[in-house]
């Protein structure tokens, strides 16, 4: 039977019909301003804000059964707005209708189930939801699909002469940014990222050279960039599309959802790993869930291990003494970890002391642990990045601490491809790693070519093979 006859058969109405009123909303005092400014911070107090809709509780008049089957039946549709975060249109950004959403293949990524070997080496069985085969290769590309998807709209809407994206990046924000502006019309849209000098892999800095971009590098940390990009976005007229933009949240959501169906909605055992990083993820990930289970569509929040690099770990620092301070950053091998003050870090606080105190946890590894964990995932059929690794690490050393129970579910977000990295894994096998990542590879990780004469008798010997 065909979808769409599958679809009739059913006698559901599957297609957005819910009428949002989305506002900003701050997070701190509570004042709310419309969508139709381009707005990163609360004009009154300058704190963070979030996207709401105050029509939300109409989306109650469905059952959160009704929710699930409308969900799991709108995979089956061919229609474009819908075939990637969008899905979940009612939960991302209705504001946006779905002939303005940008899809580029995004969404929908791979929940692959770690193999026996794996799990005895991490302490217990896990999934690893696989986020580098989004476009860019991040899951960057889920807030860069509602961020995009919301511009196109903005300017369709009310047709400005001209919009700069413009972000600070350690890597895949650039990337993501760059491939989606360069999808719109160039006439209208430029883009423009800021990155730490020399603290970016060239398999990243090439990804928004190819789109088109203009790449400046500035000397510091990735937080100095950040503070560049703030600065131009309160002064200047320009679409700022770091994490700090609510609308990028939105579309980060998704990974949540996605989780959640492709377990069967079932999240009362679950915990999700995620690298800490800006904090636009973590944060995304609270605020999707709480969403499920609003509606009625999951029973239970699950819980949430973030982690982070002890190299720059002020969010674990925070979780275990109660008191929030910036810290210093060191090189690390996780280049999104290189973060010593979360941009999102308020919103972080506010959803654990309201909704996760019981819930969340954050833990620190060592760049050992990181490069360590990627490695092993990747020798059991997995394309984990450094990031990926320092969430697998993470999960290894609370399993070890008795801080999660191993009965439960275990969900390891890797946000990024692994060839982004490839550079840090050469180092590792050609033992060239700098002192200063405080990382000296085992001998049973490490794996170069070998070089042989070009005779299937010496390739027999090497391989240790014996004759019929």
């Amino acid at each position: 039977m065909r979808a769409q006859e599958i679809l009739a058969a059913t006698a559901i109405d599957v297609r957005p019909r819910h009428e949002p009123r989305m506002v900003y909303r701050c997070v701190a005092c509570g004042e709310e301003h419309e969508l139709e400014r381009l707005l990163y911070v609360c004009p009154r107090c300058r704190s963070l804000l979030r996207v709401a809709d105050r029509n939300f509780d109409a989306l109650r008049e469905r059952t959160g059964e009704q929710w699930r089957t409308v969900f799991d039946l709108r995979r089956c549709l061919q229609e474009e707005g819908m075939r990637g975060i969008f899905l979940f249109h009612e939960l991302v950004l209705p504001w946006v209708p779905l002939e303005d959403v940008i899809y580029l293949g995004e969404g929908h990524t791979p929940l692959v189930r770690g193999n026996a070997e794996m799990a005895a080496w991490l302490g217990a069985p896990c999934f690893v939801k696989n986020d580098g085969q989004n476009p860019s290769a991040s899951f960057k590309d889920r807030g860069m699909a509602s961020a995009i998807s919301f511009l196109n709209h903005y300017i369709r809407r009310y047709r400005p002469d001209s919009v700069l994206g413009i972000c600070a990046s350690t890597g895949d924000t650039s990337a993501a940014a760059a491939l989606y502006l360069s999808y719109l019309p160039a006439g209208v849209v430029t883009s423009a990222v800021l990155l730490p000098a020399g603290r970016v892999t060239p398999q990243q800095l090439s990804q928004p050279l190819g789109s088109g971009a203009t790449v400046i590098e500035v000397p510091g940390v990735f937080d100095d960039c950040m503070k560049l990009v703030e600065s131009l976005s309160e002064t200047y007229d320009v679409f700022l599309l770091n994490s700090k933009n609510p609308v990028r949240i939105c579309g980060q959501k998704s990974f949540a959802f996605e989780v959640a169906q492709q377990l069967g909605w079932r999240t009362d055992r679950l915990t999700v790993v995620v690298p800490i990083g800006n904090a636009g993820n973590v944060t995304a990930l609270m605020e999707g869930f709480l969403d499920l289970r609003s509606l009625g569509i999951i029973d239970a929040l699950p819980r949430i291990l973030g982690v982070q690099s002890e190299h720059a770990n002020p969010v674990s620092l925070w979780h275990d003494s109660g008191e929030y301070r910036p810290t210093g950053v060191r090189p690390s091998v996780a280049q999104a970890a290189m973060i010593g003050n979360p941009v999102s870090f308020p919103k972080v606080k506010g959803l654990v002391e309201e909704h996760f105190r019981e819930r969340f946890d954050c833990i620190s590894v060592t760049e050992q642990e990181i490069m360590d964990s990627m490695l092993v995932a990747n020798r059991h059929g997995h394309v984990v990045c450094t990031q990926g690794g320092e969430a697998l690490a993470g999960l290894r050393r609370a399993l070890g601490e008795g801080r999660v129970d191993k009965g439960g579910t275990f969900v390891c977000d890797s946000t990024s491809h692994q060839l982004k990295f490839a550079g840090f894994q050469e180092a590792y096998f050609a033992d060239t790693l700098g002192p200063e990542f405080e990382v000296r590879p085992r001998a049973e990780l490490q794996n170069r070519p070998v070089s042989l004469p070009a005779t299937v008798e010496a390739i027999a010997e090497r391989l240790g093979l014996k004759r019929r």
